[in-house]
């Protein structure tokens, strides 16, 4: 059962929490590569979605996304490489994007202050 909710600030803050317990982070991936849409929150942007656990990313592999695989990304790798290349690409990451498809879309330097914490 998912413990995501309507409150995208709490499933942030969820995403954080879980990704330090399980030092693990969940994607999406196919042959093209990791999943990333348009932001929905900013104009001409692009928004890469991660899970804090194998459940919720896989709740997201149907339909147009059928065709991905559910990844985990060891957190030591996501914080120090993954966000560093997406802030340079100028790509936001979307965390723990719940079944509406609403999540907090942040700079990935202002997610990876939060592992400081």
């Amino acid at each position: 059962m998912s413990k995501l909710t309507s409150d995208i600030e709490q499933n942030l803050l969820l995403f954080v929490e879980e990704t330090k317990n399980s030092e693990l982070v969940w994607g999406l991936r196919n042959e093209e590569g990791w999943l990333s849409c348009d932001s929905t929150e900013f104009e001409n942007t692009e928004v890469m979605p991660f899970w804090s656990s194998k459940e919720d990313a896989q709740a997201h592999n149907v339909e147009e996304w059928g065709d991905f695989e559910v990844l985990e990304i060891p957190l030591d790798i996501f914080v120090e490489d993954w966000l560093l290349t997406l802030d340079e690409d100028g790509v936001l990451v979307g965390t723990n994007w719940n079944a509406q498809l609403e999540g907090k879309e942040l700079e990935p330097v202002n997610l990876a202050k939060l592992y400081l914490k």
